[in-house]
């Protein structure tokens, strides 16, 4: 299979297409690109998470960089996406490598790219960084030093980058009010490289965490793969069900660039309302103005809340190389997707699921409110919202067929619900009576076709994903 980035990166299974010299051909057409661009000057960052060989492929990576000559900055340990992707501008290097497949499952690695400016590649980026590889595979070689001669390369680097995240992040949250705050935390960092994070983060005062899931273990025993989604976060329910201390659940990915939520019952928040109440608590108790920007996932309760608050909300394809695009743009005040990923004014345009997390955990000190009562007042503003996304699996050679099915279906109504309106700005959208949708997508990282529904009620998105299933597979 040929390397092909999708929304943010290449991801592929380990040893049959993600090999030590595919790596080192990806590292290879960075390095051509910097040169190419003059960058080489300033140096790369390159940072792995807990997967199984993750540190040797980014050893490879780097034997691949300092041979080109690059000052080559290595992490000294797992980290999480954003903490890796913040070094990047603190050290104001080219950019970063970071070698995660994020949420993907266990089975799979993967090689992400953030520029200069902190953020995933935009898409001109991408195509230059597949220009280049196209080259080598068809004539140009690979340098690389042996691994004894990495360890004495004058070109690079080893360090820890924690101190300076967390020290940047210390601005942007009231880390001390969360500390003393006496809230009883329930962590699941799902075996992934934020294990550890805001359980240390959030040390030395009142508050107190139960983490699990934080040793290392790269098959991610008991998970399908590490996303923090409902069906995958049944241990930290139970840990909050069982602990009746517990007031609040957070779990993050793979690579903790992702926030899931449980609320103080066990029931899962979905990131719709996470998102929803985060952008809220932005506008109405912390007073802050900017736009909002959201991707065609994520939820309507975004434009009620825009409309409210007086405030712009811009919405984009799936993916935060568009996301973080608008964000820099728009000098936006957040921005977030619904697949739990959210950014915010002051830090990287990038996800950052350490940094969500601690913004909730303030809020719930700042309004002193559980996690049902936030929601209870979320749906008093906007009116009640049910969210709900399913994952097919299908076979790559059925997907010409099946988006040529979608393509032409134009329906009046779904069910009960009135179409409105559909577009293709990315996959097929139909917008309902109330404000609610539908949405149709293919995933751009795996064989997946994504069915998202929003209404009023579960009935209705019952009701809804049922006619799309019986449309599509009948």
């Amino acid at each position: 299979m040929p390397i092909k980035f999708g929304t943010d990166g290449w991801r592929a299974i380990i040893a049959k297409d993600y090999t030590f010299a595919n790596v080192q051909i990806c590292t290879q057409a960075i390095c051509n690109m910097l040169k190419a661009n003059k960058e080489d000057s300033k140096g790369i960052i390159i940072g792995y998470d807990t997967r199984f060989l993750s540190k040797e492929f980014a050893e490879s990576a780097a034997q691949v960089m300092t041979a080109n000559k690059i000052t080559t900055y290595l992490c000294d340990r797992p980290a999480p996406t954003p903490v890796i992707t913040h070094n990047v501008i603190t050290k104001n290097t080219a950019g970063a490598i970071i070698i995660t497949a994020s949420h993907n499952p266990p089975n799979w690695n993967g090689f992400k790219y953030k520029p200069d400016y902190g953020g995933s590649a935009s898409t001109e980026i991408v195509n230059n960084i597949e220009q280049e590889i196209l080259k080598i595979n068809s004539k140009e070689s690979i340098k690389s030093l042996s691994s004894n001669d990495l360890k004495s390369s004058i070109y690079l680097n080893c360090f820890n980058p924690n101190p300076s995240y967390i020290q940047h992040i210390s601005s942007l949250v009231d880390l001390e009010k969360i500390r003393n705050s006496g809230l009883s935390i329930g962590i699941d960092s799902m075996y992934g490289s934020g294990s550890g994070y805001l359980s240390n983060i959030i040390s030395g005062g009142t508050a107190r965490t139960y983490e699990i899931n934080a040793e290392y273990n790269p098959s991610f025993p008991g998970i399908k793969q590490p996303e923090p989604i409902k069906e995958n976060l049944s241990n930290l329910m139970n840990l909050v069900k069982e602990n009746n201390k517990i007031n609040i659940g957070l779990a993050t990915d793979g690579d903790a660039d992702r926030l899931g939520v449980i609320n103080e019952k066990g029931e899962y928040i979905s990131t719709l309302e996470v998102f929803s109440l985060i952008c809220l608590y932005k506008l109405k108790i912390l007073k802050e103005k900017g736009a909002i920007v959201k991707s065609i996932t994520m939820t309507n309760m975004i434009d009620k809340i825009g409309d409210i608050y007086k405030v712009q909300v811009y919405e984009t394809p799936v993916g935060f190389k568009h996301l973080g695009k608008v964000m820099m743009e728009q000098k936006a005040l957040i921005a977030g997707e619904e697949s739990g990923g959210y950014a915010f004014k002051g830090n990287i345009p990038e996800r950052d699921g350490i940094l969500s997390g601690l913004i909730f955990l303030e809020m719930l000190v700042q309004m002193n409110k559980t996690a049902s009562e936030l929601i209870e007042m979320l749906f008093d503003e906007v009116g009640s919202h049910v969210y709900q996304r399913i994952d097919l699996e299908i076979e790559e050679n059925e997907k010409e067929s099946l988006n040529n099915k979608i393509k032409y279906w134009a329906p009046t109504n779904i069910g009960a619900s009135i179409v409105k309106e559909k577009n293709d700005k990315d996959g097929f959208k139909y917008i309902l009576e109330g404000g609610y949708w539908a949405l149709i997508r293919f995933s751009g990282t795996e064989p997946l076709l994504r069915l998202h529904v929003e209404g009023k009620s579960e009935n209705q998105v019952t009701e809804i994903l049922n006619e799309i299933k019986n449309y599509i597979f009948n």
